[in-house]
């Protein structure tokens, strides 16, 4: 995927519901996506209906999204300080991928540790869409948010997920992994 930011001077949090259109990206297949940070209503509409598909096991079984999102709130989530980045598909408008942020202490290191998570949307997984749609939303917090050090929980049989996580170059943290989940660190 290639990406071409917009020059654009922004600074998070944004506030609920505020989404501010940041680069545009271009599949390898051709397909052109926008990149926003934060979520509009309308994205929040189709994150809760995805949230509630069950008929994506892949997200029913590896994310808590449906209890997050489906069930919850999306601005009980949001007041935790959570940074959203939408991949939206241009020619439709539906999100096609999601990524966030948000602090919250994995070591007691005094390192400013932020909580990460990533998914792609059924219509648009495997199509090699998530790897700079990733490094790119990192980059950009880590632009905004200095000195910050990435997590991620992620269920053991999602290898996917693994994957991703470890071409970003995140790592196992065995002492806080378990039989159920890995702890990946970067």
């Amino acid at each position: 995927m290639n990406i071409v930011s917009k020059p654009i001077s922004v600074s998070i949090p944004l506030k609920l519901y505020n989404s501010v259109h940041i680069a545009d990206a271009t599949s390898r297949d051709g397909e052109v996506f926008y990149i926003f940070l934060g979520l509009n209503k309308e994205m929040v509409t189709q994150l809760k209906e995805y949230s509630l598909d069950k008929s994506d096991t892949d997200l029913q079984n590896n994310t808590s999204d449906r209890k997050r999102f489906g069930e919850g709130k999306y601005e009980d989530w949001y007041r935790k300080e959570r940074t959203p980045f939408a991949l939206v598909h241009k020619e439709t408008n539906k999100l096609a991928a999601l990524v966030w942020f948000g602090p919250k202490p994995l070591l007691s290191d005094g390192n400013n540790w932020q909580a990460t998570a990533w998914r792609a949307y059924p219509l648009f997984r495997g199509k090699g869409i998530m790897k700079n749609f990733t490094a790119f939303a990192m980059d950009f917090y880590r632009e905004k948010i200095s000195g910050v050090k990435f997590w991620a929980v992620l269920k053991k049989e999602n290898t996917g997920s693994a994957g991703l996580a470890s071409s970003l170059g995140f790592q196992i943290l065995p002492e806080k992994s378990d039989d159920a989940s890995i702890v990946m660190i970067k």
